[in-house]
């Protein structure tokens, strides 16, 4: 349970941008939901396997609290989590998460937030199929040439992608200011003919991420990063800007 706990808040609080967590289980799955409070980012996730003391659905408020105890050095090693559970409707869902260290003397709870509260904080959302015309596999050096160009144009909030010659390239400012470009991936097999805008910040947050990952792009204006930590796969779905 800690590891799935620690994976959760990496793949959301960590972000910086993913706050709060929806927990639908049943016994075959159990999936997780975010969304950003401006809807720029929308997560959606399925754990590898299904956590039978998650059945149910729920929210995980407060994820930075959640972080501190899983951080915290009293719970580092042979400490008990517990998932708290009461009875509602004749029906046993989980409330909460109770934290104990070894020896039994430093306690914490944390609680869940009702499936009622959590449902109208985050709304679910479903996207429709859409072409996807540029569908990769980034590497670690084109990652990490995409932070040198993000620091190169640090006052630019946003980057356009488009397809140039068969490569995917990712264009930082305009003509009017410092501007700059670089070749993302190169024999990319489809063609955007859209200029979508992409926010910077929030794709090297996610590209940052330790897992598998693919990144797809459709002229429909909606970027995909799948992330697989190989505790669940996260799906971060972006709507685009117009630049």
């Amino acid at each position: 349970m800690q590891d799935l706990l620690k994976d959760i808040v990496s793949h959301t609080h960590n972000l910086g941008f993913l706050n709060v967590v929806k927990v639908t289980g049943d016994g075959n799955k159990t999936a997780i939901d975010s969304m950003a409070d401006d809807r720029s980012v929308i997560m959606q996730a399925e754990t590898a396997n299904p956590y039978a003391d998650l059945v149910g659905v729920f929210g995980m408020p407060q994820l930075n609290k959640l972080k501190y105890h899983l951080d915290c050095p009293e719970y580092k090693e042979n400490a008990s989590i517990e998932v708290l559970k009461s009875t509602r409707n004749g029906e046993e869902i989980p409330t909460g998460l109770h934290f104990e260290n070894q020896t039994g003397d430093f306690k914490n709870d944390y609680r869940f937030m009702s499936e009622k509260l959590i449902t109208e904080k985050l709304p679910s959302v479903k996207f429709k199929g859409v072409k996807w015309n540029v569908d990769i596999v980034p590497t670690n050096a084109s990652i990490q040439r995409l932070k040198f160009m993000a620091s190169a144009n640090s006052e630019e909030v946003t980057f356009t992608a488009k397809t140039v010659n068969g490569g995917l390239t990712f264009y930082f400012g305009d003509a009017a200011s410092h501007a700059g470009n670089f070749v993302f991936e190169q024999g990319v097999s489809g063609t955007l003919t859209k200029a979508w805008s992409w926010p910077v910040g929030v794709v090297i947050g996610i590209l940052s991420l330790p897992g598998d990952k693919t990144f797809k792009i459709s002229d429909e204006g909606v970027a995909e990063i799948t992330v697989d930590s190989g505790i669940a796969t996260y799906r971060y779905m972006l709507p685009a800007q117009t630049k």
